[in-house]
């Protein structure tokens, strides 16, 4: 320990790591836990007044104030862009912050990765990461079994996101069905030109299929879209004549994705008939449940994914409906042999002689070669909370987004969509007079005057289909200690600012619509 720690000053050379490293990080996380209270404080709400102007004037006077490198001592430092960082954040643990699928994370995860950080340990090979690696094959196991897998026939590995997981499952998609097609290994070969491979997704699927497609060198126009019906989910019978379709045009049904929880109104796909539609076309079937996977954690929700098991692979995210701090996803496989493709070599990383001497490696898991061990936190989380402990948290929020739509129901200002499944609701303000391009406005126009006033965080979404009238708010309750009465102020918060709104509609035709050039 240096001579400055020893009096109480913080070496801003220190490390985090070894015998030394806590009580370098002690004073240091003190300031960053003090700094987070008095932003918190400081900001007085969900998030920062003022809009993108004044955030980022904020912004910059704060760096103003704080001088170059080295004019301040590193707690001082610290302390002050933490303080800025708190002032300055949308702070989902707020009951007016609910807009997107964007937690608030649980104080264990976040101590858990706390502690990741520290030691820094990377899951590209077993002498890097020993005991995270072994942590994060102990959590696909039990994972695996949780969707309806057999962990002992499973594979999979922790990812970025739903993103991540999504390519990957549609990488291995392309490479069993095309290579199956033309004889070649897809992912030496690439794509042959004489086959034209098709993806079949809802039209409410995740936009990162269409990148998927454009990454893989299948295209965005590779990707099939599939009417849905009123709730959003996949028409199982709109899917059925996509895939007769394809096949007497003479196109390769590669890959099936369903969506078990889709981001705008939480709606699960017909699961069982969807897979029973992929394995009669010789698809793969793929499911998205980077949101609805958390349903799995409740006894009440766990029914709506049944079917999940027979996905030849499935998208999970933790950061979602498991409350810990991103990244947190997971990305898994029915039967391990088809992740054959993505197994890579490196002399320097995992060569075959180690493996074979019994030292694991991960990297052919994964698309990512440096990747920090994201399995501790939920692994720890797990752990104190357990499945039931998770599933009360899981119907907490559920019970919120039932009250919500009641409470919409009742609103006389206010239009419910549809029935939650999960924990969002849409919903939209109704003015007392205006035609539908109108009431888009207005909504559209609420949610940025709470933005720029700093007092709500609302989501906005629009229905499918053409022309005016489709616009609606959102609300996608992930805060498990937010109550029904915090619900209730925010959703008379959205019909105040509508109601500010449609006082001011003449001003709609002087451009003024967007609220940049008003001061609330």
């Amino acid at each position: 320990m240096t001579a400055h720690a020893h009096q109480g000053t913080p070496d801003a050379a220190a490390l985090a790591g070894g015998v030394d490293g806590p009580d370098a990080l002690r004073p240091l996380l003190a300031a960053v836990l003090d700094s987070l209270a008095e932003g918190a404080v400081r900001r007085d709400g969900p998030l920062p007044a003022g809009g993108p102007a004044g955030v980022a004037a904020q912004v910059a006077d704060s760096l103003a104030e704080l001088g170059d490198q080295g004019d301040q001592g590193v707690k001082d430092a610290l302390a002050h862009l933490t303080n800025l960082l708190a002032r300055g954040s949308a702070d989902p643990a707020d009951p007016a912050c609910a807009a997107h699928l964007h937690c608030p994370p649980l104080a264990v995860a976040v101590a858990a990765d706390l502690a990741v950080s520290a030691l820094n340990p990377s899951q590209d090979s077993w002498d890097q990461a020993p005991a995270a690696t072994e942590l994060e094959r102990v959590l696909v196991r039990e994972l695996a079994a949780l969707v309806g897998y057999d962990p002992a026939q499973a594979a999979g590995v922790v990812t970025s996101g739903g993103t991540e997981s999504n390519l990957m499952g549609l990488m291995l998609a392309r490479d069993r069905e095309l290579t199956r097609e033309s004889g070649r290994p897809t992912e030496l070969a690439g794509v042959p030109s004489h086959l034209t491979p098709r993806l079949f997704a809802s039209a409410a699927a995740h936009f990162s299929v269409q990148r998927a497609a454009a990454v893989l060198g299948l295209g965005e126009a590779a990707v099939v879209s599939v009417p849905v019906d009123a709730d959003l989910r996949m028409d199982p019978d709109a899917l059925e004549q996509c895939l007769k379709h394809a096949v007497a045009e003479g196109e390769i049904p590669v890959a099936v994705v369903a969506t078990a929880g889709t981001t705008d109104t939480g709606g699960i796909d017909p699961l069982p008939r969807i897979a029973d539609l992929a394995a009669e076309y010789g698809a793969w079937l793929h499911v998205d449940a980077a949101y609805g996977g958390g349903a799995l954690l409740s006894d009440r929700l766990a029914p709506l994914l049944d079917g999940l098991g027979r996905a030849d692979s499935v998208s999970l995210d933790w950061h979602k409906l498991g409350w810990q701090p991103a990244p947190a996803g997971v990305f898994l496989v029915r039967r391990a042999e088809t992740y054959a493709p993505l197994a890579r070599r490196a002399v320097y990383l995992n060569p075959a002689d180690d493996e074979e001497a019994g030292y694991p490696s991960l990297l052919g898991l994964s698309l990512r070669t440096t990747r920090r061990p994201d399995a501790f936190k939920i692994l720890a989380t797990l752990r104190t909370l357990g499945r039931s402990g998770l599933g009360r948290l899981v119907d907490a929020c559920h019970d919120l987004a039932r009250h919500a739509a009641a409470t919409i129901e009742e609103h006389p200002a206010l239009e419910l969509h549809t029935a939650p499944v999960l924990t969002t609701v849409v919903f939209r303000y109704r003015p007392a007079s205006a035609d539908p391009a109108g009431a888009d406005k207005i909504n559209a126009a609420l949610r940025r005057r709470l933005l720029h006033e700093g007092r709500a965080v609302v989501g906005r979404t629009e229905l499918p289909g053409e022309g005016p009238g489709r616009v609606r708010l959102k609300l996608t309750l992930l805060n498990p200690h937010t109550t029904p009465a915090g619900v209730d102020a925010l959703l008379h918060t959205v019909v105040a600012a509508g109601k500010a709104e449609e006082a001011e509609v003449p001003r709609f035709d002087q451009g003024l619509s967007d609220g940049s050039a008003r001061t609330p």
